[in-house]
C-alpha cells in the first residue's frame, strides 16, 4: 500500500510532464511566430497571449481528470484500500493535485527556458530532488534537521503525505515492524514517517497554492 501511493504520486506525474513538454514547446514556437508577425500585439496591447496561456492550462484539466479516474478505478480496489466514498475522494483529489503540480511545473519550465532540451534536463533534476525528499525513501524523522525544510518545500512529499494519511491514518490493525514490537498502522505512520493529523489540511492547502503559483508564472 505504501509503495503504490509513492509510485502513484511520483511516476505518473513525471511521465505526464515528460510527454507534455514537447507539445508546450511547439506551442511556444507558434506563439513567438504570431508575436513577430503582429498578430498578438495590436496598438501595443496584448490581445491573445493571456487567453492563449489560460486555454493551454485549461485544456490539460480534462485529460488529467480522465487519466486519474481511469487509474483510480483500476488501481484503488486492487491495492486493497478501504472502499469508502470519502477515502476514494481523497485518493482522487491528491492524484489530481499531484498531476497539476507536475504538469504546471513542466509547462512553466518550458516557458522560462530557451529550448526543450534545457527544460527537460532541469525538470528531471528537480524531479529527482523531489523524489529524494518525498519522505518515502527517507522518512522526515530520519532526515537531518537541517534538511527537513526540503521535505516541507517538496510537493511530492505533500502528495505522499496526503495519500498515506488519508488512506491509512485511521487504521488500527497491528503490523510487524522488524526490530520493533508489533504496533498499529497509525502509530507506525506517526512515529516512523512523521505523518500527523495536524498537518493534513496544511499539505492540501500547499498543493493548491503551488499549482496556482505555477500557473501564474507560466
Amino acid at each position: 500500500m505504501l509503495g503504490i501511493a509513492y509510485a502513484s504520486a511520483l511516476f505518473l506525474g513525471l511521465v505526464n510532464c515528460s510527454t507534455l513538454q514537447p507539445i508546450v514547446a511547439m506551442e511556444k514556437v507558434v506563439f513567438y511566430r504570431e508575436k513577430s508577425s503582429g498578430n498578438v500585439f495590436r496598438n501595443g496591447i496584448c490581445h491573445r497571449s493571456g487567453k492563449d496561456f489560460i486555454v493551454q492550462i485549461g485544456v490539460e484539466i480534462p485529460y488529467m481528470l480522465i487519466q486519474v479516474l481511469i487509474f483510480s478505478v483500476i488501481v484503488y480496489p486492487m491495492v486493497g484500500f478501504q472502499l469508502t466514498i470519502t477515502k476514494f475522494f481523497w485518493f482522487v483529489l491528491y492524484m489530481v493535485m499531484s498531476f497539476m503540480d507536475y504538469t504546471l511545473y513542466g509547462m512553466m519550465v518550458v516557458a522560462l527556458t530557451p529550448n526543450i532540451e534545457i527544460a527537460a534536463g532541469l525538470s528531471f533534476l528537480i524531479f529527482m530532488i523531489w523524489n529524494v525528499f518525498s519522505g518515502f525513501i527517507i522518512s522526515r524523522k530520519m532526515m537531518p534537521v537541517w534538511w527537513r525544510w526540503m521535505y516541507w518545500a517538496d510537493p511530492a512529499a505533500w502528495t505522499v503525505y496526503g495519500l498515506l494519511f488519508s488512506q491509512l491514518g485511521d487504521r488500527m490493525e497491528m503490523i510487524r515492524v522488524p526490530g520493533q514490537p508489533d504496533q498499529p498502522v497509525r502509530q507506525f505512520l506517526e512515529e516512523y514517517m512523521g505523518l500527523e493529523d495536524d498537518y493534513f489540511s496544511l499539505v492540501t492547502t500547499l498543493h493548491i497554492a503551488l499549482s496556482t503559483l505555477f500557473g501564474i508564472v507560466f
